[in-house]
């Protein structure tokens, strides 16, 4: 076996040396760049890895605060937001959205409740009319055209990945309501308060700690790159083109400088494993309650398996989601208990929590992979950490 060709550090209880043995193989076998990896059980953190490079370069070592983009990861802690309102009694998830975001009644959708949209249900995957890169930085315009838009099915009915809209439609909600954008109350209410290293966006006096993301290797086999044939329909186009943003986008100053709470997030796997804890917790974070218990059961509470209508071409299998995550199902999407919950982000980062064995997970690097979920560098640190259980 030859040696890891990246440094690795941190710390690894000896339970758990699977998964620093998964993590090295990730680098030697599976074209890792810059990584880290995080799992707690109950409130310990019994895995904290970092290694390789935060840059193309390699000029730059991947250091335990290094920060990265980890794209979808970040519904999860979103939808926490809304979590936190709705257990306060300011948010009422069957309520209609219309309730707090009168303009969304617009188009027939006045009755939509505010449960379709933590559940990729609303119908609203993407935008019609052709929405630039530079007007997804314009929150005004965007969730103006968002309450003004016609469902592309009819709510309730089936779920479509929200890829771009998600932190939009669920994040103007908690505007309406708080006054403030979902970053802004995320820092406020959760991160700040917990001392838990993650941000919607990224101050600019943070760039020096920011990974380079890179985008998937161009000579990867054309047809893994298209994700094994996804189809893309009308609404499938609009939910993941509508603009096409991708490696280079994410670098960008105006990127960093934009709230997409569905797709911009920055932290170290650290933090994710924290927030994704809360769930694994039952609504603990270390001694500290953020939720509570009745409140985490209803964010797994599944809504309905069905086969996406955006990714279940791509995935040949139903998915189930629950209130801003996805089920771990009979696939093992994040580990073998079908209840456990996660998400996954664009490239291979994902966020993990599984309350019967308070265990959760943080994986984020910077070489982006092909596959739309399931990065097999993922799935083989999931599997090493319930390995060691």
């Amino acid at each position: 076996m030859t040696e890891c060709p990246a440094p690795i550090q941190g710390h690894c209880d000896p339970r758990f040396a699977g998964v620093r043995a998964a993590f090295e193989a990730n680098f030697r076998e599976r074209d890792e760049l810059g990584a880290a990896v995080a799992v707690r059980i109950g409130s310990e953190t019994v895995v904290d890895l970092w290694g390789g490079w935060a840059d193309a370069g390699r000029t730059r070592p991947w250091e335990r605060d290094t920060l990265v983009n980890v794209w979808s990861t970040t519904k999860g802690p979103a939808a926490l937001c809304a979590h936190v309102l709705a257990d306060r009694g300011l948010l009422d998830l069957e309520a209609p959205v219309a309730a707090y975001w009168p303009e969304f009644a617009a188009a027939g959708k006045g009755s939509l409740p505010v449960r379709y949209l933590l559940s990729h249900r609303a119908g609203l995957a993407g935008l019609r009319e052709p929405h630039r890169v530079a007007e997804l930085y314009d929150w005004e315009l965007t969730t103006a055209r968002l309450a003004a838009a016609e469902p592309w099915w009819e709510p309730g009915t089936r779920s479509g990945y929200h890829a771009l809209t998600y932190g939009f439609l669920i994040g103007e909600v908690i505007r309406r309501i708080t006054g403030l954008l979902p970053g802004e109350f995320l820092r406020q209410e959760v991160t700040g308060p917990l001392g838990i290293d993650f941000t919607i966006g990224l101050p600019e006096k943070e760039d020096g700690r920011a990974a380079e993301l890179i985008g998937p290797r161009a000579e990867r086999p054309a047809g893994e790159q298209a994700a094994a044939g996804l189809k893309f329909t009308p609404v499938a186009l609009a939910a993941l083109g509508n603009p096409v943003v991708g490696a280079a986008e994410a670098n960008s100053r105006e990127w960093r400088d934009a709230e997409l709470p569905a797709l911009n997030g920055h932290g170290t796997a650290r933090a994710i494993a924290e927030l994704y804890g809360i769930l694994a917790r039952r609504g603990l974070a270390d001694d500290r309650r953020v939720l509570s218990t009745e409140a985490t059961e209803r964010a797994r509470e599944g809504q309905g398996s069905c086969r996406d209508l955006v990714l279940g071409e791509a995935l040949g299998r139903d998915t189930e989601v629950a209130l801003g995550v996805w089920l771990s199902g009979a696939h093992g999407s994040y580990g073998p208990n079908p209840r456990a919950v996660g998400h996954d982000g664009f490239g291979g980062s994902c966020g993990l929590a599984d309350p019967e064995a308070e265990l959760s997970l943080g994986y984020v690097m910077n070489r982006m992979g092909p596959h739309i979920v399931d990065d097999p560098r993922k799935m083989a640190l999931v599997e090493a950490a319930y390995a060691a259980l």
